[in-house]
């Protein structure tokens, strides 16, 4: 990176971290892009170059997540079964978002205007997602991806996996913890996956 985008990604990162903090502090609706922007030592109008508003700064992704999702995906061996590549993916993704996921819950519970804006959160990441199990499935010309997965098989995994995932979002008690949850998301993923396997 360079030293331009360096000064972008640590003022993006201090414009999060004083939404987090003010959020935490006095809720969702009582936090106002002013002070977000005052309590970041920035402008107004400086928050709006990196956020569309209040819902965005609490739910955009931190750029450099998105290259490191992406390297986790391009590195997972080619020669792995794609249900074992989906589950670790899978995995690391959400352990990724320790530190943010259990307050965003919160929020929702809290706020049925800032759960309504939170439906699409990670939207990205499963759009690529979907664009790695395309490269490792077998093409309609005969030509293998990676993995040389059939695409019905490789659709269906991974359509299972998506919601093993959200299964064990959607009943992770409120007073668990997020490792509760990672166990959770262990055991959906391995009670789903036997059932996937290719014929």
């Amino acid at each position: 990176m360079s030293l331009r985008e360096r000064k972008k990604l640590a003022t993006w990162r201090a414009i999060r971290e004083a939404a987090l903090r003010l959020v935490e502090e006095q809720g969702y609706e009582a936090t106002t892009v002013e002070q977000i922007a005052a309590a970041a030592n920035v402008s107004r109008a400086t928050f709006f170059n990196y956020f569309a508003g209040k819902e965005a700064v609490l739910l955009d992704q931190d750029p450099e997540e998105r290259r490191s999702w992406q390297e986790l995906m391009r590195d997972r061996p080619a020669d792995e079964p794609l249900w074992d590549s989906l589950t670790e993916i899978l995995t690391e993704f959400c352990e990724s978002l320790r530190d943010g996921m259990p307050l965003l819950r919160r929020l929702k519970a809290q706020s049925p205007a800032f759960a309504q804006s939170a439906q699409n959160f990670g939207e990205q990441f499963f759009s690529d997602l979907r664009s790695w199990v395309a490269s490792r499935t077998t093409r309609p010309d005969g030509s293998a991806g990676a993995a040389g997965s059939d695409e019905f098989t490789a659709t269906l995994q991974l359509n299972i996996a998506v919601a093993a995932t959200l299964t064990a979002y959607e009943t992770w008690p409120a007073d668990e913890s997020f490792d509760g949850f990672l166990r959770r998301l262990e055991r959906c993923l391995r009670q789903t996956g036997p059932g996937t396997a290719e014929d």
